[in-house]
């Protein structure tokens, strides 16, 4: 929960704001002041100083609209300990700024100024040194870290080499490491201390599958747990999940400690634990629930190393063991984030395509696409990029990396989907990986906006060249798209050894539309040196087009109005007297 504290009524309408966009985050409290930073009371409303100790206490993060130095002396007494206390973000008056000040990385702070940011126009001020020169902090990846936090962090702000130990491969964000090094990162989930000036990471590698008596005590199946793990080296910390049946998927014992231990509880059908081949099958669970299996079954149904074969509990006062714990190591999915950049323009990049650039430790892209987003990319990027005429080969170099679980950014002009590196990265895929898409503005959209309003109505995109599609199939789609009477974008329409393919085409269409319907022409859609001109079927000169123009040519209804080309969407009201 965020807790939103103002004092004034222009604090309280930017509050308001952000209560109105955020109804299930938020919980207002109110206060008053006696004088500007004063942090007296006013009537029953309370002071500010309450409702900001009140919401310290009661919230996971924090917003204040009041001055920084206010906050500063109100929250000064109530800090404890920067894993656990909220944090604290402030937005001054004028809403302008929205300021990180307590709990950057482990409260939070830091990303909700950017979300606060957002949503108030205000400059989000993050003053983290990580953040400032784009290093991940060690504490912000998503996996518990043991060990010298600080130091091995400063040696990566100084530019010292620090060397990167995976026992295990696990996506993680771009880091500059080198291979050796004073200082240390290791990733692991076997129980070892962190060594002089290392970090330790625990990835959530571990699948502990747990099967379990009715009525079997939380102390006995967390007790079981936190043997069997210490017992083979393993770290509590590196549990991602208790797996078991559902029929045991509300049984209080081990829902307790799934809770105790901070993991979900995953179930499933005793059907498809009957499938898993286990070492140690038995009668009992067969009896009880359908499968030999639960804890060993339940543990490798997604694959893995089997650990730990079955164990059962001991309990002290002799009576049958009530638990039953196996635990799996299991492979790590890389992720594949197949990312679209839009035109060209940096606006038109979006907040998504750049999150997922900041978190790719591995981007695979065209040459000239990486060098338009050079500068977004974190130290510590590695960056494999290729030219014109490689795109399989830079979709099967992608896959390959998220297999090798890495995490990796695949890129590509416009929305990657269209014309683009998506369709062969998820020919290339496998279920084995994570494949996320990321949309982006088309090359026909950019154009669209320039021009007016031509996609109005029913339209479709074709591509001229002829390198992946026989110009057969490129004729027929045109002759079809000219009956129909929609609206085309003309993708990659000539080149210097193709010239020939626009002239057939427009001569296609021709056939079906007037010599007058209008054609835009847009070359380097959103890019400096963007050109765009409006034409006619009959008056445009295909000598004028390259492969950075998209042509679109109208259907029979489209109009040139104001200097703008429109296609109106073409419902009956519109025909119908006034």
């Amino acid at each position: 929960m965020i807790g939103l504290i103002s004092a004034t009524a222009a604090g309280a309408a930017a509050r308001d704001r952000l209560a109105a966009a955020w109804p299930t985050r938020v919980r207002v409290y109110e206060g008053s002041v006696d004088s500007a930073g004063s942090g007296g009371s006013v009537g029953s409303r309370g002071s500010v100083g309450d409702a900001v100790r009140r919401a310290f206490a009661e919230c996971d993060q924090v917003v204040c609209f009041l001055a920084t130095g206010a906050v500063v002396r109100l929250i000064a007494p109530l800090l404890a300990d920067k894993a656990s206390d909220p944090g604290v973000v402030c937005v001054d008056e004028a809403g302008r700024f929205a300021v990180s000040l307590v709990g950057g990385h482990a409260g939070g702070a830091n990303e909700l100024a950017r979300e606060v940011g957002e949503l108030l126009g205000a400059e989000p001020v993050v003053t983290t040194a990580t953040d400032a020169v784009g290093i991940p902090g060690l504490d912000t990846l998503g996996f518990p870290v043991e060990g010298d936090v600080a130091g091995v962090t400063r040696a990566l702000l100084d530019g010292e080499p620090v060397a990167l130990h995976a026992e295990l491969a696990w996506p993680l964000p771009p880091l500059p490491v080198a291979r050796e090094g004073v200082h240390a990162i290791r990733v692991t989930d076997r129980l070892v201390p962190p060594a002089d000036r290392n970090v330790v990471l625990r990835p959530p590698s571990l699948v502990v599958g747990v099967g379990a008596s009715r009525g079997a005590p939380v102390e006995e199946v967390l007790g079981l747990v936190e043997d069997a793990l210490r017992d083979a080296g393993l770290s509590v910390k590196s549990v991602a999940e208790l797996a078991t049946v559902d029929a045991k998927a509300a049984e209080p014992g081990i829902v307790g400690a799934a809770e105790r231990l901070g993991v979900p509880v995953v179930t499933y059908s005793a059907e498809e634990l009957a499938r898993i081949d286990v070492p140690n099958p038995s009668d009992a669970p067969l009896a009880a629930v359908g499968t030999p299996s639960v804890a060993e079954a339940a543990a490798l149904v997604r694959g893995g190393e089997l650990l730990v074969p079955k164990r059962k509990s001991v309990r002290a006062d002799g009576q049958p063991a009530m638990a039953t714990c196996a635990v799996v190591r299991r492979v790590a999915r890389g992720r594949l984030a197949v990312v679209g950049l839009g035109p060209g323009a940096r606006d038109l990049l979006t907040p998504r395509a750049k999150a997922e650039l900041r978190r790719a430790s591995v981007l695979v892209g065209l040459n000239q696409y990486v060098d338009q987003i050079r500068d977004l990319l974190p130290p510590g990027t590695r960056v494999l990029e290729s030219g014109l005429g490689a795109e399989e080969e830079r979709a099967r170099t992608a896959v390959a990396e998220a297999r090798r679980g890495q995490a990796v950014a695949l890129i590509g002009s416009g929305d990657a989907g269209v014309y683009a590196m998506a369709s062969p990265a998820l020919a290339e895929a496998s279920d084995d990986i994570d494949v996320v898409g990321v949309p982006g503005v088309t090359a026909a959209l950019a154009a669209g906006a320039i021009l007016g309003a031509p996609l109005g109505h029913d339209h479709v995109s074709i591509s001229l060249s002829d390198l992946h599609t026989p110009w057969e199939v490129i004729e027929r789609r045109v002759r079809a798209a000219a009956e129909a009477d929609l609206v085309v974008t003309f993708y990659n329409p000539r080149s210097r050894g193709r010239d020939w393919q626009l002239p057939k085409a427009l001569t296609i269409l021709a056939g079906h539309r007037e010599p007058t319907t209008p054609v835009g022409v847009v070359r380097n859609a959103s890019r400096p040196d963007e050109s765009s001109r409006l034409t006619t079927l009959s008056g445009l000169d295909p000598a004028t087009v390259d492969m950075m123009t998209v042509v679109t040519v109208g259907n029979t209804a489209t109009r040139e109005i104001a200097g703008r080309m429109v296609t109106p969407r073409g419902y009956r009201w519109q025909e119908e007297p006034k």
